[in-house]
Parts: structure tokens; C-alpha cells; sequence
């Protein structure tokens, strides 16, 4: 593998910044255990941050170069007790192309209406996808304000009246 240009580390230590430590290495040190945890994260992950206790910086360098070296990844920053570690993921094979769509007859009848609901006829707006049914829609008449519930429409035009007590 390749070491990381500055314009790639830079920004993987830009996307590293929000990222939590995934996982710990404390008083037992790097053992297979804890090297296989770091392995899987890197599968899921790609880049990842390693909290180190308890360990001086020089120890904690070669800390990481031996996670590094064990596990094929690069590493990208070092900063008190995070290390930041980034490994590429495989690329996954191209997976083969989705069967063609079943015609309209071989299509299933829709599911019967809940009570209290009527069915909607064949062939009308309900039966198509919900994004062309959004693109039919009329557009809204842009108001000043936010938009208002027809429900409170009434009584955000009415004033109210002050009674007065004499």
C-alpha cells in the first residue's frame, strides 16, 4: 500500500475530527483480540480513531506503526492518546443487473382499503408513485409567513376583541 499524500491525509484528519475512538487498547496492550477488533473496524469503517491509556508517546508511536504494519492500513495522525488510523475498503464486486420489471397484468391488486377508508378507483392518481403524484399537484401560492393548517386558518384571521370592564 501506498503512503498518503498531504491532500489525502489532510482530509481524512478533516473527516477523523467528529469521529469517536471505536476502540481501547488499556493495561494488556495490543493483543490478537484487540488487533481483530481494529481489523473489523477498519473493514466497516475505513477510517477510525484508537484510544491509548497508560503508555508514553514514543510507546504509543510504535504502537501504531505496528497496528499499521499488522493490519495493511496507513496511518494518518497522532495526537495524545488517539491514534487515527485509515485502511481503504476492497472494492465490492459489481453485482449483476436487476431483472426487468413484471408487466402490468402480472402485477399484484392492491391491498383492500382499512375500515372507515374507501378505496380509491382503478386508474386514478392513487395508483401512481408517490413522486408523480407530487409533481401533479398544483403548487402552493407562496405566502409571507409559514404556512398556516387549514384547521387554524379560521383563527389566525380572526382578531380578537379586548372586553373591557366599566
Amino acid at each position: 500500500m501506498s503512503d498518503l499524500t498531504p491532500e489525502i491525509r489532510r482530509s481524512l484528519r478533516a473527516r477523523a475530527h467528529a469521529l469517536s475512538p471505536v476502540v481501547s487498547i488499556a493495561n494488556k496492550g495490543l493483543s490478537a483480540a484487540v488487533l481483530k477488533e481494529i481489523d473489523r473496524s477498519l473493514d466497516a469503517h475505513e477510517l477510525i480513531k484508537v484510544r491509548v491509556y497508560g503508555v508514553e508517546r514514543t510507546e504509543r508511536e510504535l504502537l501504531l506503526a505496528e497496528i499499521c504494519n499488522a493490519l495493511g492500513a496507513q496511518p494518518v495522525q497522532h495526537i495524545g492518546n488517539i491514534l487515527v488510523v485509515f485502511r481503504e475498503r476492497p472494492q465490492a464486486p459489481v453485482a449483476p443487473p436487476a431483472a426487468a420489471p413484471k408487466p402490468a397484468a402480472a402485477r399484484k391488486t392492491p391491498a383492500p382499503a382499512r375500515h372507515g377508508v374507501k378505496a380509491a378507483p382503478r386508474g386514478t392518481a392513487a395508483e401512481a408513485p408517490r413522486s408523480s403524484a407530487r409533481r401533479a399537484a398544483p403548487a402552493r401560492a407562496r405566502s409571507a409567513g409559514p404556512a398556516v393548517p387549514a384547521r387554524y386558518a379560521a383563527a389566525a384571521t380572526q382578531t380578537r376583541r379586548r372586553t373591557v370592564k366599566k
